[in-house]
């Protein structure tokens, strides 16, 4: 189940008044790219993509959060609202190597829970499109995935295992274009404008 459109602009609105930062737009800019790539593609429902694009990164709601957590936090919340559908999303998008991005063992609780979903879950077209968008999504608009990777890297610095996840985006990237017969910019609203822009990385008040 999903909510409705309304529901997932709604749990936004009051996501960003619990924890106001640049994820709220990134997430809406997020659904817009999911929406519009969608369209474009045989078989996928714009709607649903623009939905679970909306609320991806909804676990942030609670806290500016490292990767496992605001998965983890996501998913809870999504599954215990009825909403399996979003619930996954918010599992599958931060980890673009699936299966291979867990050749360790879990030391945490939460962590453990989201290996052993991802170890019995196949990626399908949502959870591709999610992750290829969530690579395209900045708050101020859409950039190309050059852009982004960068934007990432100079926020938290170079992890283990970033350029291989880097490949896939680029994969998934030329599986949708086979598909949609164009390229994913094509249908970003002024991509070209928002790639050139330089804002400073953002980072938490000091509280």
């Amino acid at each position: 189940m999903l909510p409705t459109i309304d529901e997932a602009l709604k749990e936004l609105e009051i996501a960003g008044q619990l924890n106001p930062g640049p994820w709220v737009k990134h997430s809406m800019n997020t659904g817009i790219a999911a929406r519009n790539i969608a369209e474009k593609v045989p078989g996928l429902d714009p709607e649903k993509a623009y939905i679970v694009g909306l609320m991806h990164d909804i676990g942030r709601r609670a806290g500016i959060t490292d990767i496992p957590t605001h998965v983890y936090d996501g998913y809870k919340y999504c599954m215990e609202k009825g909403w399996d559908e979003a619930a996954r999303i918010c599992m599958t998008h931060s980890y673009l190597l699936m299966k291979d991005e867990f050749d360790y063992e879990p030391e945490n609780q939460h962590e453990k829970v989201i290996k052993a979903y991802i170890m019995d879950c196949e990626a399908d077209d949502y959870d591709k499109l999610i992750q290829l968008c969530d690579s395209l999504a900045v708050d101020y608009g859409f950039v190309i995935l050059e852009k982004r990777f960068v934007d990432v890297t100079r926020r938290y610095g170079i992890m283990e295992g970033y350029i291989k996840g880097w490949e896939v985006a680029f994969s998934i990237k030329e599986y949708f274009e086979s598909r949609m017969g164009c390229s994913v910019y094509d249908v970003l609203p002024d991509i070209g404008k928002t790639t050139l822009l330089t804002p400073k990385p953002w980072k938490p008040p000091v509280k």
